[in-house]
């Protein structure tokens, strides 16, 4: 074989381990997630809103706080990868972790036929059992940052499943008059594949309601007094259900002891 034939053949395997290698490297840089949660990759994504609230809607509903003025500004957040549930923690689950741990039910367990409710939404929880039932399963509560990625994606839409409103993809905005199946509504889930980001109930956080970085607005509840809940709800927290509050960018205050008919949670997890 001649010497410039050796050097191409060299050349050759040289560029196809190099190929194999980065192959093998990206390969396992994603990791395959737990049962029933999906894999949200590190980066930077759109956080927070720019719309104002020009006709002072949100105070002809009686809110204190001026629609869109506690989402601003928007602007590019850089979040590391983890996991998170695919679904709202269900009634099956967390009667699970109480059977198990001995732990207080929600009320309306003992009002209900237990089989006609165990695949909707646990509700009626405080910020503090959601937290005590992600231990029990080895996760966590998601933090604001993180449910808002995996709710909107990388592209700063407005609800999970793009920019205009669709009732046929939500629980919320009265179109229904209690919670669904955590596994329904398929065509409205997410970018990362999550059911009921927006809809069916409202979904506690493990952050404090404090200010976004560049906030201009001066709410009195910012501070370690209120978690922040996302998501929306059928419900509306027992006011309204507004398309406004199914927003991925929508959070709300909520006392972490606040138990609520249309509040739940999912957990998410680190990435080890």
């Amino acid at each position: 074989m001649c010497h410039g034939c050796k050097m191409r053949r060299y050349a050759f395997m040289f560029l196809f381990t190099i190929i194999a290698l980065l192959a093998a490297l990206f390969t396992g840089c994603t990791p395959a997630p737990p049962k029933d949660m999906a894999y949200v990759p590190g980066g930077e994504f759109y956080m927070g809103s720019d719309e104002v609230d020009t006709e002072a809607k949100s105070l002809q509903y009686g809110n204190k706080v001026p629609w869109f003025a506690n989402e601003r500004p928007m602007r590019k957040v850089k979040q590391k990868a983890f996991f998170i549930d695919k679904y709202e923690v269900s009634n099956k689950r967390y009667k699970q972790f109480a059977d198990e741990k001995k732990y207080p039910l929600p009320a309306y367990f003992s009002q209900v036929n237990f089989s006609g409710i165990e695949n909707l939404p646990v509700a009626g929880v405080s910020w503090f059992d959601a937290r005590e039932f992600c231990k029990w399963e080895g996760k966590r509560l998601p933090a604001e940052a993180e449910w808002e990625k995996a709710a909107r994606g990388t592209d700063g839409r407005r609800f999970p499943w793009g920019k205009d409103f669709d009732t046929t993809k939500v629980n919320g905005s009265g179109n229904h008059e209690g919670p669904m199946d955590v596994v329904s509504l398929e065509a409205g889930k997410s970018p990362y594949g999550l059911h009921h980001v927006a809809g069916n109930v409202y979904e506690w956080t493990d952050s404090w309601y404090e200010r976004y970085e560049g906030n201009e607005y001066d709410d009195k509840d910012y501070g370690k007094n209120f978690k922040v809940v996302r998501g929306g709800s059928w419900g509306g927290l027992g006011h309204y259900s507004l398309v406004i509050y199914l927003r991925t960018t929508y959070r709300f205050p909520v006392n972490p002891e606040g138990k609520y008919e249309d509040l739940g949670f999912r957990c998410a997890k680190d990435i080890n």
